[in-house]
């Protein structure tokens, strides 16, 4: 466990374009309120906003990063004065439809150009967050928003939309995230003779699912099979009858043909070789004992490099390395995964998914396998894979893994020192 410091022609209306997965500007009417001091009354005025995702295709679970663009508020500079630089501080509201409804608050930084007096007020973009909880289409519509000025005084111009919501500028479809494979098997002995049978029993397979248990000789079925079926608790019992002497596994999957994702093992099972001894013959046998799957890391806390408050950015480090040591022997291969918690801090929290890696894995020489890192990309909750050996005929080895991490801190996130677990798992 390591602590982490740290192409087809044509238009699209606005409608069918949002529905249709990308973002599109829309136009809404408003009603902005301008200071008091200033003496306007109300402005019935005309918005255009358009809403963006960095991920148009969540998972449950999944953080979505929204940004609303103003492209053209309603209000402007209400007094003849002209404003300076970076005074403007908007924030406001996305409106959620569909499959999750609800609102997502969003704001901007305090930045803008000069903005002459009586002139319309320029285009600012706000960004926010938010958990996908439901699958489905999630619809996102422009909501209220505020310019917030910074001179001489402090004052407001709240616009609100006059008939809510707004028109859908952006759908997303959210889908459930996969269930892990959690079933297993075991067996009543790891050795045999040819032709003995071999107890298999199995748990949290799907209830009363037909079950195929099968001799494996490296990643190839033998032709020892027997097909039983699943309790309704999701468990069976089967004798297999090994006659296979190249069996090195045994295996057992719902229906008639492996897949991982309904599928467990393989479990090492030895074929004894018990042939008669010629005449005048002595056999001379020994035992290679098989040990274990086991993992050390070089240290548990890495300090990532920091990001300035309004300008955010990614905070880049590298974890200690992992050596992991397979001295089972048998068909086996194996996995290393990770998740890690949201990074926590006195400004509230930056979402675990927003840490990505770059794994990396090197095989010590002579090793029967050879591991592959996994995948860069987001590690999140949900968890990646750092790095994995395939199932084989043999497998075994000695490995070193390792990642570059980088922790996109949003901009203006609070500062202080932000701290998440990741935690790495061996199956």
């Amino acid at each position: 466990m390591s602590a982490l410091v740290a192409a087809g022609g044509g238009l699209l209306t606005p409608s069918a374009a949002a529905q249709m997965g990308t973002a599109q500007a829309v136009d809404f009417p408003t009603r902005c309120v301008p200071p008091p001091i200033s003496g306007i009354p109300p402005i019935n005025g005309t918005t255009t906003g358009e809403i963006t995702v960095d991920n148009a295709a969540p998972r449950v679970g999944d953080t979505v990063t929204v940004t609303y663009t103003v492209t053209k508020p309603a209000a402007g500079n209400p007094v003849d004065l002209a404003l300076p630089a970076d005074i403007m501080t908007p924030t406001g509201k996305v409106t959620l439809g569909g499959a999750q409804p609800g609102s997502v608050t969003v704001a901007g930084p305090k930045k803008n150009p000069p903005v002459p007096g009586k002139a319309p007020f320029p285009a600012f973009s706000m960004t926010g967050t938010f958990t996908v909880t439901a699958p489905g289409s999630i619809t996102l519509s422009p909501g209220d928003y505020n310019i917030h000025t910074s001179y001489i005084m402090e004052l407001d111009t709240p616009c609100t939309v006059t008939n809510p919501p707004a028109p859908v500028s952006r759908t997303i479809v959210a889908t459930e995230q996969p269930g892990a494979n959690e079933r297993s098997i075991q067996l009543g002995t790891a050795s045999g003779g040819p032709g003995d049978t071999v107890a298999v029993t199995g748990a949290k397979f799907t209830p009363l699912a037909d079950i195929t248990v099968a001799g494996r000789a490296g990643a190839a079925e033998t032709a020892d099979r027997v097909t039983v079926k699943a309790s309704a608790t999701g468990t069976f019992s089967a004798q297999l009858t090994v006659a296979d002497k190249a069996t090195t596994g045994v295996v057992a999957y719902e229906g008639t043909a492996w897949s991982d994702d309904k599928g467990a093992g393989p479990a090492a099972y030895t074929v004894v070789d018990d042939s008669p001894v010629p005449a005048n013959s002595q056999k001379l046998t020994t035992a290679i004992a098989a040990g274990t799957l086991s993992m050390t890391q070089a240290g548990d806390t890495v300090q990532l490099t920091s990001v300035d408050f309004g300008k955010g950015g990614a905070a880049t480090g590298d974890l200690h390395t992992v050596t992991v040591k397979d001295f089972r022997g048998g068909p086996a291969g194996w996995s290393l995964t990770g998740k890690v918690t949201d990074f926590t801090g006195p400004g509230g929290k930056i979402d675990a998914g927003r840490l990505s890696w770059t794994p990396a894995c090197t095989t010590k020489a002579g090793s029967p396998s050879t591991c592959a890192a996994g995948s860069a990309g987001a590690v999140g909750t949900a968890g990646a894979t750092l790095a994995s050996t395939p199932n084989a005929a043999l497998t075994g080895g000695e490995f070193t893994a390792g990642a570059k991490v980088s922790l996109d801190v949003p901009a203006f996130t609070a500062p202080g020192a932000y701290s998440g677990v990741l935690t790495l798992t061996l199956t």
